[in-house]
């Protein structure tokens, strides 16, 4: 894992670490990032502060109203009635909506805790984690879980639900940060869903499906 992480680095440089946002800004951020761009999810972010002045507003608001701030982010009448309940929940269970005192709690029961609210899977806990806490979680996204696929770390039917259990004891603490930052990098650029750039792959020596993409055309 060290030498693909050499490897990515001198192939695409370093990544710059995101700015830390309170946990449950990056919480609902991360709901808005399913299934579409950053610059859609920042989008649909700046407009849903925009529009409501705090979370218990976007809480209590009508769900078309949150459905037509995010709009944005795709799959609006989705994520909105996802985004009320977990802000909901958080209500109930703190009696406000922050979830600081988390800062408290070890890594294993901050992910309890995120992954009890509605709708947030393992992803998401492990995002919140990383980017917001500071904790060495292993976020496991599309890209990650085709590259590590790819690259024989999991098996070619493990469900990228079934992956952060698998990879995050696997990968060094101080390295999951930068290795899942690296990972989307080459996912975005080099190892795409479809026709990967395998002839341009820094880490092609160390993957199992290169050289069968390549000899099926399935890359180039």
């Amino acid at each position: 894992m060290r030498a693909v992480y050499r490897r990515l680095v001198a192939q695409h440089g370093e990544g710059k670490p995101r700015q830390p946002q309170p946990i449950v800004d990056e919480l609902v951020g991360t709901v808005l990032s399913q299934h579409t761009s950053d610059v859609n999810t920042e989008r649909a972010f700046a407009s849903l502060r925009a529009r409501f002045g705090a979370w218990d507003d976007v809480a209590d608001a009508p769900v078309d109203d949150v459905a037509d701030a995010i709009r944005a982010g795709g799959l609006a009448r989705i994520k909105a009635p996802r985004i009320q309940a977990i802000l909901r929940e958080i209500r109930g269970r703190e009696g406000t909506i922050d979830l600081s005192r988390l800062d408290e709690l070890d890594d294993a029961d901050v992910d309890a805790y995120l992954r009890s609210l509605p709708g947030v899977g393992p992803k998401t806990a492990a995002c919140v984690l990383t980017f917001s806490m500071g904790r060495a979680a292993f976020p496991v996204d599309t890209h990650v879980h085709r590259v590590t696929r790819r690259l024989g770390w999991i098996g070619e039917r493990t469900s990228a639900e079934a992956a952060h259990d698998e990879l995050t004891p696997r990968v060094p603490p101080e390295l999951r940060y930068p290795l899942h930052m690296a990972l989307i990098v080459h996912g975005r650029t080099i190892c795409t869903a479809r026709m990967p750039k395998c002839s341009a792959c820094s880490v092609f020596d160390f993957c199992d499906a290169g050289p069968r993409l390549l000899a099926s055309g399935d890359a180039r």
